[in-house]
């Protein structure tokens, strides 16, 4: 029996897609989705706040498969003309092709911009799941190949993608970060038990101090979170932003379109004198996933940051009985806090033979040193000797 035909249609806009034929893909079953970032509503506040598009180095080209008229998969795709906001990132690869005397840019990245969360980026109905991630990826590719593209990256695709992708012939490689994992935990207290005594006393006293700073600190979700708290995270976020990208990636007006359709899928975490906010913590809300994701402040107090970006979250974590926590890029420091190290997935799709074997040369070393590095960070982690290896 003949497969139904595939039509692929890459959109410049979600303008061209139903809502509900896009998150047929992206969030089928389930009142709330995996995890909120590639909902349409997402996706589309980037789009309608200009983080996207314009003069921001990320070109939606959104990718649709259908098959008998019905949308079967969607991919959040950017023509890149630049590495930044991605988090796992390529500039060596760039220099090194360039220096090549080739043109490494405009890429094409599967990917949500600006957010390095772990979750499906080859999206299809249910079903679908084989036919859709292929037409997809095979999309991907002739794109880049007729368009004379350097290369097609997903980054922070699930595991199972990418060992499907791997299958493909896609070059598969692993990052890492540091996720916070629920053992069944009633409360804190009980999350600290399966600590080290040392570690334990460290952040009952680091929770204390930040506490102590004077002022109140509150959990906001749904309509708690009212138009004015954008005023103060705006500057929280244009303050960390400066001091760590140069400029921001979001725009103000990205927080007003949040306010309008994302704060159900929002956790604001704000540390008040009095009325006044001067830090707070922005987190997304999945199915069994809290995503932290942006920190700022206006003035310094100690532990402040750990207290709102990785205590509230375990807080909120258990008390809504959800499996983990993931705290974004980066961060050592995140580990004497109960945050261990996990692997994280790409693919890659390379266009120049040559510099594709230079590539796959390059991520399966790079592979050994990460599964060597999760392996020492986790033997350095807080947990109790026997906690520890059930944690392994």
């Amino acid at each position: 029996m003949t497969e139904p035909a595939i039509e692929l249609t890459a959109l410049p806009s979600l303008d061209g897609i139903d809502a509900a034929d896009w998150d047929a893909c992206a969030a089928p079953g389930g009142d709330r989705p995996v995890d909120p970032f590639t909902t349409y509503r997402f996706l589309r506040a980037l789009e309608d706040s200009g983080s996207v598009g314009g003069r921001s180095g990320w070109q939606p080209r959104y990718l649709v498969a259908k098959s008998e008229g019905q949308v079967i998969a969607v991919c959040p795709l950017y023509a890149k003309g630049h590495s930044q906001g991605e988090y796992m990132f390529d500039h060596n690869w760039a220099h090194a092709y360039e220096n090549a005397g080739g043109a490494y840019y405009p890429k094409l990245q599967i990917a949500v911009p600006f957010t390095p969360a772990t979750g499906r980026r080859f999206l299809t109905r249910p079903g679908h799941e084989v036919v859709g991630m292929a037409a997809l990826v095979q999309g991907a590719v002739q794109i880049a190949a007729d368009n004379d593209l350097s290369s097609v990256h997903a980054t922070f695709c699930t595991e199972a993608e990418a060992l499907a992708g791997a299958e493909m012939g896609l070059l598969h490689r692993i990052g890492q970060q540091f996720h916070w994992v629920n053992n069944g935990y009633t409360d804190f207290d009980a999350f600290l038990n399966d600590l080290s005594s040392r570690k334990r006393k460290n952040i009952r006293k680091e929770r204390a101090t930040a506490q102590g700073f004077g002022g109140r600190i509150v959990q906001l979700t749904g309509d708690a979170i009212q138009p004015h708290h954008w005023d103060a995270f705006w500057r929280f976020y244009q303050d960390t932003g400066n001091r760590k990208w140069g400029t921001p990636y979001l725009t103000r007006a990205f927080f007003d379109h949040a306010q309008n359709s994302l704060r159900d899928d929002m956790l604001l975490v704000l540390a008040l004198d009095g009325d006044r906010p001067v830090a707070g913590a922005l987190n997304f809300i999945g199915r069994n996933t809290l995503f932290g994701r942006y920190w700022g402040s206006t003035e310094y107090h100690p532990a402040l940051h750990f207290e709102l970006c990785y205590y509230q979250a375990i807080d909120f974590a258990i008390a809504q009985g959800m499996e983990r926590v993931e705290a974004g890029a980066q961060g050592e420091h995140k580990l004497a806090r109960g945050y261990l190290p996990v692997p994280t997935h790409s693919l890659h799709w390379i266009g120049d033979p040559g510099f594709r074997d230079a590539i796959a040369r390059y991520v399966q070393a790079e592979k050994r040193a990460v599964d060597e590095e999760i392996e020492v960070l986790t033997s350095y982690g807080p947990f109790r000797r026997e906690n520890r290896e059930e944690q392994q």
